[in-house]
C-alpha cells in the first residue's frame, strides 16, 4: 500500500512531470502571503501568449466549401501541417458554415481564426473521431476518442476570432452517460491499479465522451472571442498547459457535464471576460483522480479567474472534485453567477488526497443558488476502495452577495482526520435562505460582517449539532 501511494517521475514524450507521495502532500504546508492578491500582477506577467509569423492560409484557397455538407477537414488539417512545416502562421476559417468530418488537430505555432459569422459545424458520428488518441477522462489517463479540437505537446497554438465551435452532439454523444458506467468504473480501476496508460485503451463500445477542445501538454496556448456550442462533454478542457489565456469566450452548451473551463494540472492561467451558459459547472479547476492524480503530481496553480458570468445546471466557481494532484494559489473576482445549484463550491472526497490551498475570492454578485450558496465539501461522491481524505486550508472569501440560497447559505464540513483548516468569510450577505450555516470538522473559522437573512452571524461560529440529514438539505 505504501508504495502505491508513492508517485513516480512520468515521461509523456518530451514532457517530463515529476510526481510526489501522497504523504509529503499532506504534511507540506504552503503559509498565503498576508495579502495573496499582491501575488495577481506577478502571475499575470509569467503568462506568455502565443507568437507567430505573418503566414496565412484561408481553406477556401485550398478547396475547402461552406455549404455545410462538404468536408472541409482535409482543407484544414492540409493548411495546418504545411503551416506548421514552414514555422508556424494563421489558418483562416472564412464566414460561411463549415462541416468537419472529424477533429481538427492544431499543431505548434499554429493560430486557427474564425472569421464574423464563421462556423465549424463537427460530424455528429463518433466513428469520425477515431483513432483514439491520448487523453485525460475525469481526471484518470488513457487512450479514447479524439476531442474535437485536439493539440498534443504543442507550443504556440491558438484559436480565435469572432465565429463559432458547433460540436453537434445533441444526438449523438451528448446522449452516452446512461451506458457509461462500466467503462467508467473499468477506468477507475485501473487507475487505482496502476495499469500502464499505453493499455488502457477505450474508444469505440465505451461510450465515454471526448472533451470539446483540449490542450494535452501544452504551452502559450490562447483562446479568444469564439462560441462554442453543443458540446459532447467538458468544453475547454487544458490539461498538463503552461500558461493558458481563455479570454472573452461564450460558451453555450447544455448537455451533461458540459463544464465550461476545466484548468487540469496546468500552472499559469488566466479565464477572464468569459460567459459561460452550461450543462455542469462553469469554471472547474482540477489535477487529475485519486492514485492516478498522485502518480503525476502535477498541480495546477497560480490561476486568475475574473470578470465572468454564468448560468448552469449544476454549478458556478469550483474546484474539485478531481484534485489530488493538488491545487493552489488561485484568485477569483468580479464574477456574476445567475443560476446555479451551488455557486462557489470546493469538492473532493475520501479516496482524493492531495490539497486545496490558498484561495481568495472576492466581489462575487450570486442571484440564486439552489443548493448551497458557498459550499466546502470533502465527501463527495467518487469511486470508494481507499481512505486518504483530502487537505483543505487557507481561503480567503469577501465582498460577496447572494440574492437567494433556497437551501443553505454556507455549508463547510471537513473530515475529523483532515478539517478545513483557516477560512475567512468577510462581507458577505445573503439576503434569503432557508438555513444559515453548516459547519463540521473545521478549525480557524472566522466570519466578519457575514450576514444571513439580516441576521450577523458570530465572528467564530461553533460546529451544527445536528445533522444534515436532519436539515433535510436535499442534494
Amino acid at each position: 500500500m505504501f508504495f502505491r501511494r508513492l508517485c513516480f517521475i512520468l515521461g509523456l514524450g518530451a514532457m517530463m512531470l515529476l510526481g510526489c507521495s501522497q504523504q509529503q502532500v499532506l504534511r507540506k504546508s504552503v503559509q498565503p502571503a498576508p495579502d495573496g492578491w499582491d501575488a495577481v500582477p506577478e502571475i499575470l506577467s509569467h503568462i506568455e501568449l502565443p507568437q507567430f509569423q505573418d503566414l496565412n492560409i484561408v481553406i477556401s484557397d485550398l478547396g475547402a466549401i461552406n455549404d455545410g455538407n462538404t468536408d472541409c477537414r482535409p482543407a484544414l488539417q492540409t493548411a495546418i501541417d504545411s503551416l506548421n512545416q514552414k514555422g508556424g502562421g494563421r489558418v483562416i476559417v472564412p464566414q460561411g458554415t463549415w462541416f468537419c468530418k472529424g477533429p481538427i488537430h492544431l499543431k505548434s505555432n499554429i493560430h486557427l481564426y474564425l472569421e464574423k459569422n464563421a462556423v465549424i459545424e463537427f460530424s455528429s458520428d463518433p466513428k469520425d473521431y477515431l483513432p483514439v488518441v491520448l487523453t485525460r477522462w475525469e481526471g484518470t489517463e488513457l487512450y479514447n476518442y479524439s476531442p474535437m479540437i485536439y493539440t498534443y505537446m504543442a507550443t504556440n497554438v491558438a484559436i480565435t476570432g469572432q465565429g463559432t465551435l458547433d460540436g453537434n452532439a445533441t444526438e449523438s454523444f451528448a446522449t452516452w452517460k446512461p451506458n457509461q458506467k462500466p467503462a467508467q468504473l473499468k477506468l477507475r480501476q485501473m487507475g487505482n491499479d496502476g495499469v500502464p496508460v499505453h493499455e488502457r485503451v477505450f474508444g469505440e463500445g465505451h461510450w465515454l465522451r471526448p472533451s470539446m477542445v483540449q490542450f494535452y501538454g501544452c504551452k502559450n496556448v490562447l483562446v479568444d472571442s469564439i462560441k462554442i456550442l453543443d458540446s459532447p462533454f467538458w468544453v475547454i478542457h487544458p490539461v498538463f498547459c503552461k500558461n493558458v489565456t481563455v479570454r472573452n469566450v461564450e460558451v453555450d452548451s447544455w448537455n451533461a457535464n458540459n463544464d465550461g473551463c476545466d484548468p487540469d494540472a496546468s500552472v499559469n492561467v488566466l479565464i477572464e471576460n468569459c460567459t459561460f451558459n452550461c450543462g455542469d459547472d462553469g469554471v472547474a479547476i482540477k489535477s487529475g483522480r485519486d492514485q492516478d492524480g498522485w502518480r503525476i503530481g502535477q498541480a495546477t496553480e497560480n490561476v486568475v479567474v475574473r470578470n465572468c458570468t454564468m448560468n448552469s445546471k449544476a454549478n458556478g466557481l469550483c474546484i474539485g472534485s478531481e484534485m489530488s494532484g493538488g491545487v493552489r494559489n488561485i484568485f477569483m473576482e468580479n464574477c456574476t453567477v445567475g443560476n446555479a445549484l451551488s455557486t462557489i463550491y470546493f469538492k473532493s472526497n475520501l479516496d482524493r488526497g492531495g490539497m486545496i490551498e490558498n484561495v481568495w475570492v472576492r466581489d462575487i454578485t450570486v442571484e440564486r443558488a439552489r443548493g448551497a450558496f458557498i459550499r466546502f465539501e470533502t465527501n463527495y461522491k467518487g469511486h470508494r476502495g481507499n481512505f486518504y481524505p483530502p487537505v483543505f486550508r487557507h481561503f480567503m472569501l469577501e465582498n460577496i452577495t447572494c440574492q437567494t440560497a433556497e437551501n443553505i447559505a454556507i455549508f463547510a464540513e471537513g473530515h475529523e482526520v483532515a478539517p478545513l483548516q483557516d477560512i475567512l468569510f468577510r462581507n458577505i450577505t445573503v439576503n434569503e435562505a432557508k438555513y444559515d450555516i453548516y459547519l463540521k470538522h473545521a478549525q480557524d473559522i472566522t466570519m466578519q460582517n457575514v450576514v444571513i437573512d439580516g441576521e450577523r452571524q458570530p465572528l467564530h461560529p461553533p460546529m451544527t449539532e445536528i445533522s444534515k440529514e436532519e436539515m433535510d438539505m436535499g442534494w
